[in-house]
């Protein structure tokens, strides 16, 4: 399923961690492997456009995973 997806991108200290996008209506995506680098930085404000991955499993199993196909920065509120 193809979605887009305004939030903020957190680090999650589950296991050896995971990186996680947190929407702005409170819905926490887990960000699949192979994101692109400029995208992982805690606390930044982002609209994504990606494809959440009902095949996929993870150990942190934080919340839907999502697949990241590309992402825009946005300035904070």
């Amino acid at each position: 399923m193809s979605i887009n997806v305004k939030g903020t991108i957190e680090r999650k200290n589950i296991g050896s961690g995971a990186w996680a996008l947190v929407s702005d209506g409170g819905e926490t995506y887990e960000i699949y492997q192979g994101a692109p680098a400029d995208l992982l930085k805690a606390g930044q404000k982002v609209k994504v456009k990606g494809q959440v991955r009902d095949d996929v499993m993870t150990m942190a199993m934080i919340g839907p995973v999502l697949e990241v196909k590309s992402f825009e920065a946005i300035a904070s509120d």
